[in-house]
């Protein structure tokens, strides 16, 4: 059982396992253990309290990883009703590592695409650990086409180790189906609201992660690279991940420090896997907020905001006296 639990909640399972044990043992001999299964859960709450209220990088991104946590067809199923999912890119084929369609959410008729991972090994091969292919990509294209075509906001749930980096992918341009899915969704004309779930990383992440407004889960992570490739390029030591994940400033904490995101969504205590509905509670809420402002925008200001917010990623404010600042002009 603990392998499919992250080596930080050990002590959390195993006390989880002393009450289910107790629980059964009170069905079988009709005993009152009602006591003493207060007790535990007082220890359970405690250990929670001290093992999540203060996770390293690392630890966050083994959170972000967790062979439990909720991929987008969890959060999908709880959140929205009539979702019909839309199949293929109509030019190769389906890639399961991506799903997109169609639904309503809270009663608002929107597009969702997203990255989606798998639960066991012959699923994982299937979906390709959500590492989309440039058919994945194309196929979220194709989706987002229709919602601009019919006026519907587009959620997209980011939740990636990267795009596939295989020589089929390459020969079928995986470069190229993401540059061109930023190009869409930079001039898509309806509200586009990002949710990092887990891996935000690499051109996997950033080709589902152009939008108006974007918000991470409270263990996810946003990152350039993985610790790990960053750790055997840098310090030629991939062991050294955990050192790459501190340096690389890769937390939802960071991001919104950094004006990477605009907003942080609380995970309830022990991560969004212990709880799916208060999770799902907590995400709809921020989505509704989300779209209500974005909605109620002009496309033409929609474009204009979204091309604003990224060309002020990592803008450098401080210049030397005699270098002039660039003008931030559209079309550049």
């Amino acid at each position: 059982m603990l392998s499919r639990w992250l080596p930080l909640e050990k002590p959390l399972v195993e006390i989880e396992e002393q009450i289910e044990e107790l629980k059964r043992l009170a069905v079988r001999e009709n005993m009152d253990l009602s006591d003493k299964i207060a007790r535990l859960e007082d220890r359970k709450r405690a250990a929670m309290q001290d093992i999540f209220q203060d996770l390293t990088p690392w630890e966050k991104v083994q959170m972000a990883r967790h062979p439990k946590r909720p991929y987008a067809l969890d959060y999908i199923g709880a959140l929205c009703s009539e979702w019909v999912e839309l199949r293929g890119d109509r030019a190769y084929g389906d890639d399961r590592a991506i799903v997109a369609g169609l639904g309503r959410f809270n009663g608002r008729a929107v597009a969702i695409i997203g990255n989606q991972k798998g639960r066991d090994t012959k699923e994982r091969q299937e979906r390709n650990f959500g590492q989309a292919s440039p058919e994945g990509l194309r196929k979220a294209q194709r989706v987002m086409e229709l919602a601009a075509r019919y006026k519907r906001p587009v959620i997209s749930f980011v939740d990636t180790p990267g795009a596939a980096c295989t020589p089929e992918a390459e020969e079928r341009g995986i470069s190229e189906a993401i540059a061109r899915n930023q190009l869409v969704m930079s001039q898509l004309p309806v509200p586009i609201v990002i949710v990092i779930t887990g891996e935000g990383c690499s051109g996997g992440a950033i080709a589902l992660a152009v939008g108006d407004r974007v918000m991470m889960l409270e263990h996810s992570y946003y990152s350039v690279i993985a610790p790990e490739a960053c750790a055997s390029i840098l310090y030629r030591d991939p062991t050294k991940a955990e050192d790459s994940a501190e340096a690389l400033k890769i937390t939802a904490q960071d991001a919104l420090r950094m004006n990477v995101i605009e907003e942080i969504v609380p995970e309830p205590l022990g991560g969004a896997h212990r709880n799916l509905g208060r999770m799902c509670l907590t995400l709809g809420e921020a989505l509704d907020r989300a779209l209500s402002e974005l909605s109620a925008l002009p496309p033409h200001e929609l474009v204009e905001r979204r091309y604003r917010r990224f060309r002020c990623l990592g803008a450098i404010e401080d210049y030397p006296p005699d270098v002039a600042a660039p003008q931030d002009t559209p079309g550049e």
